[in-house]
């Protein structure tokens, strides 16, 4: 996928030595069109791409592609995350516990925890927020 930069504006922001592309600035995509999911973010080189799918007051939905060797760590988690891995295979470290997870294995990053997605090989991932009380 070619990114058309007429339609797409793009943001930058440095995470430490991170390089996260923003494609969207949080718009997210056309509706009532189809979209390939794993098309939606390319992998660009010593980056972390984002690009949201659908945002509102209750959530938001993204996909993320990391490039071999990116490492992105928050330090608490504000919500419960929702994380599924669309392509390729993904490290994830929750509260000192390191997980691996495989393509179409999903895992549920809980509410206040600290976490960290670490791309041993490139891969690609959907995040879900659905922000409210249980």
């Amino acid at each position: 996928m070619h990114l058309n930069k007429a339609e797409l504006s793009i943001k930058i922001a440095m995470n430490k030595d991170i390089q996260v592309i923003r494609q969207d600035q949080g718009r997210g995509l056309p509706k009532s069109r189809a979209h390939i999911i794993l098309e939606v973010v390319e992998y660009v080189p010593d980056s972390i791409v984002c690009k949201t799918v659908i945002k509102n007051i209750g959530g938001k939905l993204s996909v993320v592609a990391f490039d071999e060797g990116e490492k992105f760590c928050e330090k608490l988690s504000e919500y419960d995350l929702y994380v599924q891995v669309i392509e390729g295979n993904a490290e994830v470290t929750i509260d000192d516990k390191d997980l691996k997870i495989k393509l179409g294995e999903s895992i549920i990053i809980p509410v206040n925890t600290w976490h960290c997605f670490k791309a041993n090989e490139q891969f690609k991932m959907i995040t879900t927020i659905i922000k409210g009380s249980a």
